[in-house]
């Protein structure tokens, strides 16, 4: 590589040129986290429930997980979410409209014991589904 008084320019393009090798930058300046994110970077999303689903734990957990899948209001890509509470599956149906949110895992992936799902049901019909668990509010008839 050239260390000459006038090798900037070429030094600045072998750089920019070698960049492209690291992963992350290639992944963050192309985007293709936001592409591939069902929520599209955002912090929540609504969405309409399609089905109940139960989830098996991963090993060595013996249980099952209940999940809903569904399908996001903005660009209409499902996804599989889970309710967090003793019961809360009861408190949703189908065609309900929930709103949900990031489950926390570590980059952007799973948490815990449940495999393949990323987000977690916060609210339905825009009631808290924490509230309707403990018994605080009930759900609004449609």
């Amino acid at each position: 590589m050239t260390n000459g008084k006038y090798a900037a320019h070429k030094l600045k393009a072998a750089r920019k040129n070698a960049r492209w090798k690291d992963t992350r930058y290639s992944r963050r300046t192309l985007g293709l986290n936001v592409k591939s994110d069902p929520l599209s970077g955002a912090p929540q999303g609504r969405g309409i429930v399609l089905e109940k689903v139960g989830i098996e734990a991963k090993q060595p957990n013996s249980a099952i997980r209940k999940c809903v899948r569904i399908q996001l209001i903005k660009n209409g890509r499902q996804a599989t979410a889970f309710c967090p509470g003793d019961g809360a599956i009861n408190f949703i149906d189908e065609h309900d409209e929930i709103t949900v949110e990031r489950i926390g895992g570590r980059m952007g992936g799973a948490k815990g014991d449940i495999p393949g799902v990323r987000f977690k049901v916060t609210a339905v019909n825009n009631v808290s589904l924490n509230e309707m668990v403990i018994g605080k509010k009930e759900k609004p008839r449609r």
